[in-house]
């Protein structure tokens, strides 16, 4: 990779706008459903018992996650790229790369459990018995009533799948995207701009859905566990369903989630670059008001 693309960014970068929650509304209520279940029939489900507000349901919560998690990986990443990178000046392999996408992906799993237990529980509330459900009015009262009837350490309920799966996300997802525009660059196929930026995006989004989603899975499963009810650990809860689902269950949901990353992988790294080249252009130094540029 060249000095270029090493050039530290500031940490704002990392914001990309998410306008696909309908989809993690219907990945998780298909990741939470214990037996068969389609993505037509989550989205008929949802949309018979609350409308099409349903389809919005937790929403505050995924505009939370995407402050905490989303910010906080990507932010990190680039970081950790120019400091291994020392400054643009070492060209990193793609094992450097998993390394910073791996450690940045780690930070930004820790930085959004909250919001991600958040985001399980409001969405999966409504298919619970009444008096079941937790009726959380929005994200920030999620957070206070599970530290006040759960206690704070509710806030890292899941965090080891949770972890593991925002490792193996961003490894995939950015070192894949980096892997792929470097490769279409090499091969002369495309020049760099928007065009290649979009065709790299959409195949790193269709990779991370596929090796992410096991642990998606289980994650969501943790999460949505009543509590003060004992249930089995990430390796317990695998086994267990692999008896009564068998091996499918570990790809639930993967079509909403595909259809809702493979677009947001897009747009988060469309909009990266683009504010990218912003900042570079505003980096250019000036030249002095008596001196022309050269012809």
């Amino acid at each position: 990779m060249s000095a270029i693309q090493q050039k530290k960014y500031p940490f704002w970068l990392g914001v990309a706008a998410c306008c696909t929650h309908p989809l993690d509304v219907m990945r998780v209520r298909m990741q939470t459903t214990v037996g068969r279940t389609t993505f037509i029939n989550a989205v008929r489900g949802v949309l018979q018992q609350d409308g099409i507000r349903g389809l919005y349901t937790g929403l505050t919560a995924s505009i939370f996650r995407q402050m905490t998690y989303s910010v906080t990986r990507l932010g990190a990443y680039d970081m950790l790229k120019n400091t291994m990178s020392k400054g643009g000046t070492k060209k990193l392999t793609t094992g450097d790369m998993v390394i910073c996408a791996s450690a940045a992906g780690a930070l930004g799993g820790m930085a959004g459990n909250p919001a991600d237990i958040i985001l399980v529980r409001m969405v999966a509330d409504p298919t619970k018995p009444a008096d079941q459900q937790l009726r959380y009015r929005n994200a920030l009262h999620g957070v206070y009533r599970m530290v006040r009837e759960e206690g704070p350490s509710s806030l890292i309920r899941g965090l080891a799948p949770n972890t593991v799966r925002a490792i193996l996300m961003n490894a995939s997802q950015l070192v894949t995207y980096d892997f792929f525009k470097d490769a279409i660059l090499s091969a002369d196929l495309m020049q760099n701009g928007m065009p290649l930026h979009f065709v790299s995006s959409a195949l790193a989004g269709t990779v991370a859905t596929t090796i992410c989603a096991p642990a998606d899975v289980v994650k969501s499963r943790i999460m949505n566990m009543k509590h003060g009810v004992a249930g089995p650990g990430p390796i317990g809860l695998i086994t267990q369903s692999l008896k009564l689902e068998g091996p499918r269950f570990l790809f639930k949901g993967w079509l909403p989630a595909w259809i809702r990353l493979t677009p947001n992988t897009i747009c988060m790294f469309v909009f990266l670059e683009q504010l990218r080249n912003a900042v570079d252009l505003f980096r250019k130094p000036t030249l002095p008001k008596d001196q022309s540029p050269p012809s």
